[in-house]
Formats: structure tokens, sequence, C-alpha cells
């Protein structure tokens, strides 16, 4: 049971190393770039959502059209 014990803690302390080894190779995006990708997110975003709108009206007008003939 105790070999368990320490089997286990060892796994976990190599597992912490191997997270803190893998997270010191990420490349963070430098905060004007990050600026620039998340306004292009938005604008994006704010975009195909009035597409979306406005192609759901003219559909909800064309149903709205065809179940009053």
């Amino acid at each position: 049971m105790a070999e368990n014990a320490k089997a286990d803690k060892a796994q976990k302390t190599g597992w912490f190393e191997g997270l803190k080894a893998e997270f010191g190779k990420i490349v963070w995006p430098a905060k004007d770039a990050l600026a620039k990708q998340t306004v292009a997110v938005i604008a994006v975003s704010v975009v195909v959502g009035l597409i979306i709108t406005i192609l759901d009206t003219f559909i909800q007008y064309g149903v709205d059209f065809l179940v009053k003939l």
C-alpha cells in the first residue's frame, strides 16, 4: 500500500513538472497582436450576426407571405 502511495505521488509530481515544461514552450502573442485579433473577432461576429438577422427577417416575411396565400 505504501508503494502505491509513493508511486502515485511520483506520478503527480512528474505530471506537474511536465505541465510546467509545456507551459514554458507556449509563445504568447504580443499585446498589440492580441488586441488586433480581438477586434477582428468582434467585428466579424457582429457582421455575421447582422447577416443572420437580415436573412432571418426576409425568410420570416417570405414564410408569412406564403402562409397568408
